[in-house]
């Protein structure tokens, strides 16, 4: 096309009027060429756990305020790898774009996170780590929240006592919290670790079940680490059932269930590491939508400040975000 014909570029533009011009159109190109976001698939640990439910609420909003015709998909592994491999299987088989992964093991994921990129997923994981090759890692702090929790924990002890540590599922944001938390005991050789192997799940019938077998083997315990909340709560119960006032828990979430256990003086429960899923999770989908564009994040791996609720703050807290 000669396009002398329509502009006389001499006389309005003139060399650097041209180059302008090219530049413009080359520029322009990219953007017209966006991927626009069809579906997201989001596999999570537990959905009967707030904290999950709250991943996917954050997850959908997200997706939704970018495409508000997006196809979405929710699942939950009940903390079962093969079943979560299974899940990534029909995601990559429905043709999804985008992956939003909370891994039920951090290792244990790797083959299906390679079989959803060799596919040409998008895969970011939120909350834990995820081995395979992930695109980015929106997580908590937790190795902070293991931190926190425990200087708490130290400082009400003033440096003595015997400590149980209640366990949960082998992810990397557990173990990062349990991480934190032994790096403080520490500092403080007055206190013993009487137990922290114990595997309660990540849930309330599972808190229950270990505070019991712990109660039950151990005549004094001073504090208790829960690597979360609903755990926390099933252990406050173990305590009510078993008539043992002796000791104080400190956990990790600061879910809506745990705040009148927080305001409850009768309660043990003492203190929690909040974190925001809601948030934690609106920024997975944005993160990842970025990347299925060719924007990277300037880090792999993005983590979000904690926050120390006790039950003395507690009627300040504002909550998660929805």
């Amino acid at each position: 096309m000669n396009f002398r014909k329509f502009v006389n570029f001499d006389t309005h533009f003139g060399f650097k009027g041209i180059l302008s011009f090219l530049l413009l159109v080359g520029l322009t190109g990219p953007v017209l060429a966006q991927k626009k976001l069809n579906s997201v698939a989001v596999t999570v640990g537990d959905l009967g756990n707030p904290f999950f439910e709250q991943i996917a609420h954050g997850a959908q909003a997200q997706a939704k305020q970018i495409n508000p015709a997006v196809k979405f998909t929710v699942q939950s592994s009940n903390y079962d790898v093969n079943s979560q491999a299974n899940q990534i299987d029909n995601f990559i088989s429905a043709g999804d774009q985008l992956l939003i992964l909370n891994a039920a093991d951090s290792k244990g994921i790797a083959p299906a996170v390679m079989r959803a990129k060799q596919a040409g997923m998008t895969v970011v994981a939120v909350d834990v780590t995820a081995a395979g090759g992930v695109d980015a890692t929106i997580t908590s702090n937790n190795k902070q929240a293991g931190e926190v929790a425990g200087q708490y924990l130290a400082e009400r002890l003033q440096g003595k006592g015997n400590v149980v540590i209640v366990n949960g599922p082998p992810v990397s944001s557990i173990a990062d919290r349990v991480a934190g938390f032994l790096e403080v005991m520490k500092k403080y050789p007055g206190i013993k670790i009487l137990s922290q192997d114990q595997n309660a799940g990540g849930s309330r019938d599972g808190g229950l079940r270990v505070m019991t077998d712990l109660l039950t083997a151990f005549p004094k315990i001073d504090a208790v680490f829960s690597i979360n909340d609903p755990q926390a709560v099933g252990c406050d119960l173990a305590a009510k059932q078993a008539g043992r006032k002796d000791f104080f828990i400190v956990s990790v979430d600061g879910a809506p269930e745990v705040v009148p256990f927080l305001k409850d003086p009768n309660s043990l429960i003492a203190a929690t590491a909040a974190q925001d899923p809601y948030t934690m999770a609106e920024k997975a989908v944005s993160v990842g939508y970025d990347i299925m564009n060719g924007k990277k994040p300037e880090a792999a791996t993005i983590l979000i400040p904690v926050k120390l609720i006790t039950k003395e703050n507690v009627n300040s807290y504002q909550g998660w975000t929805k």
